[in-house]
């Protein structure tokens, strides 16, 4: 082996060599050498979550006088950077490593020891001055809730604004066009362009309460509990000296501690409710994905209802044809996340005793869920909701042969009577008004009122 390129670190197990130009150490080294198996890095808001924890810790421990100030300064400022992503290339181990994401802990503390002793002038070690009063047991689930608190707040919930906003102007754009509805996927009483958009702003709308509600419950944190949520080899305080520095970095959160440390080591019942909620928007993001490709479908042998943005070439054998690429990649981003939220459970329950041993994947799988979410629902607002465009002439048409119109003379001529003239209606491919002026003594303004389309819109018509 060149010992140009590399060299020997030493850890409780003995020495074991190292890339020269790696920051971490023997602890890293064994984790990436022992879990070659996916390729796969915790994810870049994790690291920064981990560097702002180890940040906080060291400013904690001076508040406490557990370390010295100079020691402190140099963590911190370390940590700071690891935070910022500036040293992300040293953080290699594989997500599927050991279950309480140990390995990613001693990850963090050793850049950060080497980049506080380089500037120190002086040895900072791993242990004892950057993991001072934490064990892996509650670093890992706070920069599962840390991170996904500010994935949520600064990603997720704003794409979701957006595509809202977004599908709210295009719902008042159209709020006085009618289309044909469809239940079961057949012909059903009209209704509005806008108020069919109107569903899925709700949609929308319903998925941001029920994650900014899980807010208050993600904002508490495992910090202080060490090894099994005792606290040992920590102060009292520690904890909510750790939460202070964070509120203090962002002042538009409000972190707390756990009020029970046995339950935030042992289980990850939040992650669980979180990834229910992320699961609810996929299910949400599909339906609305699906209803913009079969109202795009087409142009001629579909419904034709709208034209979407064309984004590129449908086909590589058939000339002209265009799809509507978006929406499918959103529906198979909504499957990935359902997916993401199975494994979540699974993971969640491997909780044994007092300590969850599945909390790299978890972390992993939650936060691929909120940047796949967040991704998605800005693409569908900003290269579909606004640019789609809505066939009028196919509406009208379609409308004007609708035979379940015929549903609104009901209280009229009776259920049976009306059922009557919708199947001659539709056999003779004529009007419901031309066949219900035959077949009914109704006069005909009073008929064309009543199968008025846009007097069908109304509620309680």
């Amino acid at each position: 082996m060149n010992s140009d390129k590399f060299r020997t670190e030493h850890d409780s197990l003995g020495g074991i060599d190292v890339p020269a130009e790696a920051l971490y150490g023997a602890q890293t080294q064994r984790a990436i050498e022992n879990f070659p198996i996916s390729g796969i890095k915790m994810p870049r808001s994790f690291i920064r979550a981990a560097g702002l924890i180890k940040y906080a810790c060291a400013l904690a421990n001076r508040n406490l006088q557990a370390m010295d100030a100079d020691i402190s300064e140099a963590i911190a400022n370390a940590a700071l950077a690891v935070a910022e992503g500036r040293y992300d290339v040293h953080f290699a181990v594989d997500v599927f490593q050991t279950g309480s994401g140990t390995s990613t802990n001693m990850n963090a503390n050793e850049v950060i020891a080497r980049l506080a002793s380089q500037s120190l002038g002086r040895s900072v070690h791993p242990n004892d001055h950057v993991n001072m009063g934490q064990s892996s047991n509650d670093v890992i689930p706070t920069s599962i809730n840390l991170s996904a608190s500010f994935e949520l707040v600064e990603k997720l919930l704003p794409a979701l604004q957006q595509l809202r906003d977004d599908i709210n102007q295009k719902s008042q754009q159209f709020r006085s066009i009618v289309k044909t509805g469809r239940t079961h996927l057949m012909d059903a009483m009209p209704l509005t362009i806008g108020q069919e958009m109107s569903a899925w702003s709700q949609q929308i709308h319903q998925n941001m309460t029920r994650l900014t509600d899980c807010l208050p419950r993600l904002q508490q944190l495992a910090i202080g509990a060490t090894a099994v949520g005792t606290g040992i080899n920590t102060h009292k305080d520690f904890g909510s000296q750790v939460v202070s520095v964070l509120n203090t970095l962002h002042d538009s959160y409000c972190f707390t501690v756990k009020d029970n440390y046995f339950e935030a080591l042992s289980c990850q019942d939040t992650a669980v409710e979180l990834s229910g909620h992320l699961k609810t928007t996929a299910v949400s993001l599909m339906k609305i994905s699906n209803d913009l490709r079969w109202m795009n479908s087409g142009p001629l042998a579909g419904l034709g209802e709208i034209t979407l943005p064309k984004l590129q070439p449908g086909s590589s054998i058939m000339p002209g044809k265009v799809n509507p690429v978006i929406p499918e990649a959103v529906a198979q981003v909504a499957a990935q996340v359902m997916g993401n939220d199975t494994t979540i459970t699974v993971a969640a329950q491997s909780g044994n005793f007092q300590l969850n041993v599945m909390l790299p994947l978890i972390a992993h799988n939650l936060l691929e869920s909120i940047t796949l979410l967040a991704s998605s629902a800005r693409l569908l607002a900003d290269k579909v909701i606004v640019g789609m465009e809505v066939n009028t002439k196919t509406l009208e048409a379609t409308l004007a042969r609708n035979p379940v119109l015929v549903t609104a003379l009901n209280r009229y001529i009776g259920y049976d009577k009306s059922a009557e003239i919708a199947q001659r209606a539709y056999l003779e491919e004529r009007s419901v008004l031309d066949v219900a002026i035959e077949m009914t003594d109704l006069d005909e303004n009073t008929l064309r009122a009543l199968l008025d389309p846009q007097n069908l819109c109304r509620h309680n018509s």
